[in-house]
């Protein structure tokens, strides 16, 4: 490792570095504003100048922007020289001579990075006395604040947007001090990314819209680290909680699953915490005054318990622990999935594949660091969108490090690296049935069937590995699996991609064959956040527990977990589900039309108001944490009414209460591929010097004041017993290890740019190691998984189509559809034709056409979807007024002509 010397004191400095990355490892304290490390370095701001001496003997030295100069062996630089610093604090007076004195007004303020280094660079008295130049503020949609007075021209954004995210309708616009960063006109950002501006902006210019609805200043919210319940990726995010209303979602660091980024929906959101459709108080329907107290929902339940057979639905959404609640209350044989047939075998069948450690699963960091990626049918734009954005930065870092190869420059010289690059890419095939943004950067792009695209993978593998069954009889398939097959046997980290929501098993029999044949990592993206961890728990379907419903009659009492069944199958199925139940008890956090048929309604914690544990795509098991206790109702997690519904029904009166790592423990007991998932976080009884973790920063303001309507004096704080936290701001103040890390502050660091001091590098890991565990074996080197079953081809079939849903980023999930700014990006329930199919059924885009299938219909405009195979109908899923359907099977469509067929 170089040596370096920073004011005469000698440093060992990671090669490959700049001298700030270095200075930041190192912990000193040096501005930047126009660096990122996701971002990397342009020189745009000189904020960041050091004297760098020649030698030993050289008193004079030289100004150098240090994000723009390389370590060296012997390098010998101050960070403490007068004229540094003076240069740093005239570059600081600079950019403040046109910004506004807003800070009281000023979302940022008090968490801003300008803030922070104006302070660090001791400009603490502006001179400027002239008018100031003054912009336009712009209309960016619902999520996003824009006040471009604020602009110091780092370029930061743009570079996040366009060159990052891929986004194109944001820009610069004019030159030199009258730059204007925005859209050539007013209107909404596009792109599902765009939230991350609020954090990449180092000054006011972006700020979160939502939370300015109820404003509140950053170190002022109580603040617990928390994973994203809104796919399966498992990004992991900071919750900010004050006045007993959930204000805000943060990103929180990971270098192994969302890094410095999150998306949209899991930004925003989070409204359904502070939703009016809450379930706040037990409900026993069917009496007098149906909201009932604690006592008496516990006298009910006893009563139905200890006379009646239990039959119980699990969820998802729901956490580990919930789910194994309800298990030990009903019994094993007697728990089900609460997902369709499909879904429930194809997750089942994933997670087999995953827990026998002959193929390994790849986390967002090494998709990053691919080489190839090759997707096999699944639309991860949409299903798990911070997949995509590491795909993404697959296509763009492959070339990158190719040019770093050629040409000696470093990786983080960005702008040079730009420069050579030009239009050059990494490769990515990204076959789907109906397309992606993502095909602007594909190399080979190919919209299929889903039998057509589970083929092309075969044809892949079969180029890589002779041994492998071939695809024979068809040309054009067999060029296209050569030209990717070619890309694969050069890759060094090749990644295979795919899901379920093509409902298709040979696809993701394709996908672990080609990933065997060429030794890549595979990414299966999954439904839900919890979709994994219940697939582990291998229990049967939905459908199975209808079919068994059906048979034994209504002798069973159906506990349903936090889910909404019918938006796993079909009305009718569910309605005759519920007319077998000797009584229905749902547990769950919004009114939905499944907790209408409940009996006895449960109120539920958010992932904000309880704790728990979550298995993301990969098996890695992370653990959320209680942000706040609901000021109103009776709400508990899931798995503490469960348990006490436990002790009830083993008539247990000397029984206590379990808790989280408890549970976990009971878990690894009974279901051992569960083992490993208690060290996802540290114990409940964790302290560190004696001391808990304070929720609350020591900045935190207007405890007593915010309860003056009610008594002056302070209340005792709430005491957790669940997990390390305190409900306060005293405590331990130093790094806390990863998994509980509530908030990234640090001496003269208020805003997020403070994470720094927690890394062991800039975009390295945690200090410590980043939080989650793996549940699944590490590969060996047993008999790789190879399957031989090839599909035919696909066929049209007269009058029918296959039908698939199709999801929307924004719109599709369950939870976010809560959210009032997401609900205006959502788009209308439709139904997707091509446009040869649209015109064999005489109809024009924009019409209704109706759709059969299984005995039931329903009508939907429809729309040309452009590069849709002929006999494929895309409907639109998870919207609110989207029908569900028996995915993956055929379905009938008419068109309609003046309202009738």
């Amino acid at each position: 490792m170089p040596t370096i010397y920073i004011d005469n004191k000698p440093y060992e400095v990671k090669e490959g570095k700049n001298l700030l990355e270095a200075c930041l490892t190192l912990g000193f304290d040096l501005p930047y504003f126009c660096w990122h490390p996701a971002l990397n370095s342009v020189g745009a701001c000189r904020q960041c100048a050091v004297k760098v001496y020649k030698d030993e003997a050289d008193t004079k030295g030289r100004l150098v922007m240090s994000c723009m100069e390389g370590v060296k062996d012997g390098m010998r630089l101050s960070i403490n020289d007068q004229t540094a610093k003076a240069f740093r604090e005239q570059i600081i007076e600079w950019l403040m001579t046109n910004h506004p004195h807003d800070c009281p007004v000023c979302d940022e303020g008090g968490s801003c990075h300008l803030q922070d280094m104006t302070v660090m660079t001791g400009h603490d008295y502006r001179r400027y006395t002239f008018r100031k130049r003054t912009y336009k503020n712009q209309y960016l949609g619902p999520l996003l604040h824009h006040e471009m007075n604020r602009c110091i021209q780092c370029y930061r954004c743009v570079r996040y947007y366009r060159d990052y995210a891929g986004g194109d309708d944001l820009n610069v616009f004019a030159a030199h001090n009258h730059v204007y960063f925005g859209r050539d006109k007013d209107g909404v950002l596009q792109s599902p990314f765009s939230g991350n501006l609020a954090e990449v902006c180092p000054t006011g210019v972006f700020t979160d819209k939502t939370l300015k609805e109820h404003y509140t200043r950053k170190w002022d919210l109580t603040m617990a680290p928390s994973v994203c319940n809104h796919c399966s990726v498992g990004c992991n995010i900071i919750a900010g909680e004050r006045y007993g209303e959930l204000r805000c979602i943060l990103n929180r660091y990971n270098g192994d699953v969302n890094g410095y980024f999150i998306c949209d929906r899991g930004r925003y959101g989070y409204e359904f915490v502070n939703s009016e459709n809450r379930i706040k108080q037990p409900i026993i329907r069917n009496r007098t005054g149906e909201a009932a107290s604690e006592e008496e929902l516990m006298r009910s339940m006893g009563t139905i318990l200890t006379h009646q057979k239990l039959l119980g639905i699990g969820s998802p959404r729901a956490s580990v622990e919930s789910n194994f609640a309800l298990m030990q209350l009903v019994g094993h044989d007697n728990f089900y999935q609460g997902v369709s047939e499909a879904e429930a075998y194809l997750t089942r069948k994933i997670a087999g594949w995953m827990q026998t450690g002959s193929i390994r699963s790849a986390s967002l960091k090494e998709i990053e660091q691919s080489d190839v990626v090759v997707v096999l049918g699944e639309d991860i734009w949409n299903t798990a969108p911070m997949m995509a954005l590491a795909v993404r930065q697959s296509v763009v870092k492959t070339a990158a490090a190719q040019a770093a190869q050629k040409t000696n420059l470093p990786l983080w010289h960005d702008a040079a690296i730009k420069e050579y690059v030009q239009d050059q890419k990494g490769f990515l095939a990204n076959i789907t049935v109906a397309g992606s943004p993502l095909d602007e950067i594909a190399a080979h792009q190919q919209c299929l069937a889903p039998d057509d695209i589970a083929r092309l993978g075969w044809a892949i593998a079969h180029e890589l590995d002779a041994s492998l069954p071939g695809v024979s009889n068809d040309e054009s398939l067999l060029q296209q699996a050569q030209a990717i097959a070619n890309a694969l046997k050069t890759a060094k980290n090749p990644v295979i991609i795919s899901g379920i929501t093509c409902y298709n098993e040979s696809i993701l029999t394709a996908a672990v064959t080609l990933a065997t044949a060429c030794h890549a990592k595979v990414g299966f993206a999954l439904p839900e956040c919890n979709s994994m961890g219940l697939a582990l728990m291998q229990a049967p379907s939905l459908e199975k527990a209808v079919d068994r419903m059906q048979r034994e009659g209504d002798s069973f009492t159906v506990v349903v977990l936090e889910n909404d069944l019918y938006r796993n199958i079909s009305a009718t199925l569910v309605d005759d589900f519920f007319s077998h139940c000797r009584n229905a008890v749902v547990i769950d956090s919004l009114h939905n039309a499944t907790t209408e048929k409940a009996q006895v309604l449960i109120p539920s914690a958010t992932f904000a108001e309880g704790d728990g544990t979550l298995v993301n795509y990969e098996g890695r098991a992370q653990r959320y944490f209680q942000v706040f206790v609901p000021a109103e109702g009776i709400i508990k997690e899931s798995w503490k009414w469960l348990w006490h519904l436990y002790l009830l029904k083993m008539q247990a009166g000397n029984g206590h209460d379990h808790y989280p790592n408890e549970l976990l423990e009971k878990l690894e007991s009974v279901l051992p591929q569960f083992k490993g998932i208690t060290k996802s976080s540290p114990p409940r009884h964790f302290t560190i010097h004696g001391e808990r973790i304070p929720r609350e920063p020591h900045r935190y303001s207007g405890r007593t004041a915010m309860l003056a309507d009610r008594n002056v004096s302070e209340p005792k704080p709430v005491q957790d017993n669940d997990s390390p936290f305190s409900f306060t701001m005293e405590g331990f103040k130093g790094l806390p290890p990863a998994p509980l890390i509530p908030f990234f502050w640090a001496p003269g660091w208020n805003s997020v740019q403070a994470v720094t001091k927690y890394q062991e590098e800039p975009g390295g890991s945690l200090k410590g190691g980043d939080p989650g565990i793996s549940l699944f074996k590490e590969p060996t080197q047993t008999t790789p998984l190879v399957f031989h079953e090839i599909p035919e081809a696909f066929a049209v079939r007269h009058q029918k189509w296959l039908l698939l849903p199709q999801y929307h980023v924004l719109g599709s999930g369950e939870l976010s559809s809560y959210t009032k700014a997401l609900q205006e990006l959502s788009p209308q329930p439709s139904i997707a034709l091509s446009a040869e199919d649209l015109q064999g059924l005489g109809v024009e885009e924009g019409s209704s056409v109706q759709l059969k299938i299984n005995g039931t219909s329903c009508m939907l405009p429809v729309k040309i979807q452009k590069g849709l195979p002929k006999g494929i109908a895309l409907v639109a899923a998870g919207l609110q007024g989207s029908p569900v359907m028996s995915w993956g099977e055929w379905g009938k469509i008419d068109g309609m002509t003046n309202g009738g067929e």
